[in-house]
């Protein structure tokens, strides 16, 4: 499985309308630090944000990614919405 299969299935538990990963580490090829883990930017649409600010968002990410923060994803960017923000 690819670590963007992996990180897809990890998300699926806040059961995102929209979920979209890209995969940016060939554009930080050679960067301190590139080759420990891989570079994403992920946009996750969830009613499960509802009510929450951004920070909270993002620890339900980091949350459902788990581990894979420290083996293998070496940055990510996120944008988080509500189905009515999107």
């Amino acid at each position: 499985m690819s670590l963007s299969d992996s990180i897809r299935q990890r998300l699926s538990v806040l059961a995102p309308s929209h979920l979209d990963i890209h995969d940016d580490s060939a554009a930080h090829a050679g960067h301190a630090g590139a080759r420990d883990g891989s570079h994403f930017d992920v946009v996750i649409v969830s009613t499960a944000f509802a009510g929450k600010t951004r920070i909270q968002r993002q620890r339900m990410v980091y949350e459902a990614l788990g581990d894979l923060m420290q083996q293998g994803i070496h940055a990510l960017a996120m944008r988080t919405f509500t189905p009515d923000e999107f």
